[in-house]
């Protein structure tokens, strides 16, 4: 896998059940796969470049294995990411339900206090409910984005101050304060204006598609991004899903419509 040296990875991990599965008459751990997937992502892309991040999105569930820590798994990561921790769960700017976060903190906590990183994503659009995000995972030392749009296509308005301004060169995941979360580039005619839009905001952190249609950003393109409206820089973060493939993404082939891989099982319903 070869990518640009200013690209760091988050990966969406999504899992189905919670049992093992079943395979020719046998039992595959499917938790202990992913994990060993993640974690040979983690090595092949570190032997290349040692500044190269690994941050699983919802996939904190698997840093537990017979109901202690995983440190193998968990040395592999450099930050963790979570949707709908406070607002979104159930429905866009809606509260999460407390038992559901609270099993989430339990998780996120682990990582945490191994010193990672993490991102929080929240699906709330009302000025109330983001500031009430931003407020509590603010004090639970969270990275924190509060999305006005499930789809993330926009850059949101509100708040007018970004938690955590600054016009640091931010570095290391470890130094930045705020981030912005934009996947879906529709609202943005050219990767002109998009590179353009991003350049006019602080963050410390970008996270989105390494493509544009189907064109990967060039390593100078990527430079462009990381430059912040006030002279600082930040970091940009490639998505990538490991769990799911799209029909609209660069590597479908068109003949998949017609005759499905082996790899290919029904559509994730949710």
């Amino acid at each position: 896998m070869r990518t640009n040296l200013t690209f760091i990875l988050l990966i969406l991990i999504t899992l189905f059940s919670c049992g093992n599965i079943l395979n020719g008459g046998d039992e595959i751990d499917y938790r202990q796969e992913i994990r060993s997937f993640v974690q040979s992502i983690s090595e092949n892309a570190k032997s290349q470049n040692s500044e190269f991040y690994i941050i699983p999105q919802n996939g904190h569930g698997l840093l537990l294995k017979n109901g202690e820590v995983d440190r193998t798994y968990l040395s592999a990561l450099d930050g963790l990411a979570r949707e709908n921790l406070f607002f979104g769960y159930t429905d866009d700017d809606q509260p999460t339900p407390a038992a559901v976060t609270n099993t989430m903190l339990q998780r996120l906590n682990i990582g945490k206090q191994a010193g990672k990183t993490i991102l929080v994503t929240d699906y709330c659009y009302t000025p109330f409910k983001m500031s009430q995000s931003y407020s509590q995972n603010q004090a639970l030392g969270y990275l924190s984005f509060a999305a006005p749009d499930r789809d993330l296509k926009v850059i949101p308005s509100f708040p007018s101050t970004l938690p955590g301004l600054n016009s640091n060169v931010i570095t290391q995941l470890s130094e930045a304060r705020n981030f912005l979360y934009l996947l879906n580039k529709s609202e943005f005619e050219t990767r002109e204006a998009f590179i353009e839009a991003i350049q006019n905001t602080n963050y410390d952190v970008l996270i989105t598609d390494a493509f544009y249609d189907s064109e990967i950003f060039t390593a100078e393109e990527v430079n462009q991004l990381r430059q912040k409206a006030n002279g600082g820089q930040r970091l940009v973060i490639s998505y990538m899903s490991i769990g799911e493939a799209e029909d609209y993404r660069f590597y479908w082939q068109d003949e998949w419509d017609e005759n499905e891989p082996e790899w290919l099982v029904e559509e994730n319903p949710e």
